[in-house]
């Protein structure tokens, strides 16, 4: 039993993690109705501007790279560098598409990932960079102690804030001014200009949150796997997220974060050794499959009904 529980929780976190993913998916998906093709690649941007920030801001202000602070002046200028670059997808791409089909938005964002993957690169370049947090990826002892459970102290960390970001932003979206209005640009964009909500200033917003979700879901992954170019592919862990949840749904994305974490864990513990193993890369595809049979729309996502 202490074995079973030891593999549910760190599914369960590593759903949390694909749940931070997949909830910047679900909020531009919400403000544009498209697929943001492009969520990986900020992913990346975002965790690469840190480490380049890191590496060139002690030499750009003359300040020891052992300075305490070096971090959280490399997060806010990140978090800047974000802002600027949801007003420019809002301002060069989303304002030329107003009301244009799915599809071309979808393609849109597929171009928009190209660039943002070359300008990082070209920023500051391609070399595989290490990322130290700080947290030791070492059990936690009082779990260890008193329960023989060997948790992560990393995965914890990394769980609880990426889990107090969704429970935030969730709250944000729903209770607030802003949050009403993205859900009225979603139902309508002319409608929601024809009653005076500001569609570019919405844009803007959502974009900007999706890419503070990018550089927290960056920094974790970069300091798991090392800065690269194959956090781009985070986001593939976000699709089957995105089914058995629902495209449109917060809640959603926090509750099939954690069913997909978690069936991924306990699959490739009891049923990798009767298929070879390896079977928690293309697992959670096959459930999402299987769910997509049952419930096209996911646990809480909208019903689509056709009126003729």
């Amino acid at each position: 039993m202490g074995f079973f529980l030891e593999v549910l929780i760190g599914g369960l976190l590593a759903g949390m993690l694909y749940a931070l993913v997949a909830l910047g998916f679900v909020l531009i998906f919400k403000a544009s109705g498209v697929l943001n093709f492009a969520q990986g690649a900020m992913v990346f941007f975002a965790a690469l501007t840190f480490v380049g920030l890191t590496e060139r801001l002690p030499a750009w202000l003359g300040l020891s790279p052992e300075w305490a602070g070096l971090f959280w002046v490399a997060l806010v200028l990140t978090a800047v560098v974000m802002v600027l670059l949801a007003w420019l997808v809002e301002r060069f791409m989303l304002r030329k598409l107003v009301n244009q089909p799915a599809i071309t938005l979808f393609m849109a964002t597929i171009g928009l990932s190209y660039l943002i993957e070359g300008v990082a690169q070209g920023m500051w370049g391609a070399v595989v960079r290490g990322l130290d947090l700080g947290i030791a990826d070492e059990p936690v002892m009082g779990l260890l102690e008193r329960y023989n459970l060997m948790i992560s102290k990393f995965d914890l960390v990394a769980a609880t804030v990426a889990g107090v970001l969704v429970a935030v932003l969730a709250l944000f979206f729903q209770y607030t001014k802003v949050g009403r209005a993205l859900r009225a640009v979603a139902d309508d964009h002319q409608a929601a200009l024809s009653i005076g909500i500001p569609l570019q200033r919405i844009w803007v917003i959502v974009w900007a949150v999706a890419g503070f979700v990018a550089i927290v879901a960056g920094l974790v992954w970069g300091a798991r796997n090392g800065v690269q170019f194959a956090l781009t592919y985070t986001a593939l862990k976000a699709l089957p997220v995105l089914i058995l949840g629902g495209l449109t749904s917060v809640p959603g994305a926090i509750v099939g974060g954690l069913i997909i974490g978690a069936s991924e864990k306990l699959a490739e513990v009891y049923l990798g050794p009767f298929v070879g193993g390896g079977i928690d890369s293309w697992f959670p595809y096959v459930l999402a499959l299987v769910f997509l049979l049952i419930r096209p729309e996911g646990l809480f996502g909208e019903k689509h009904i056709d009126r003729v």
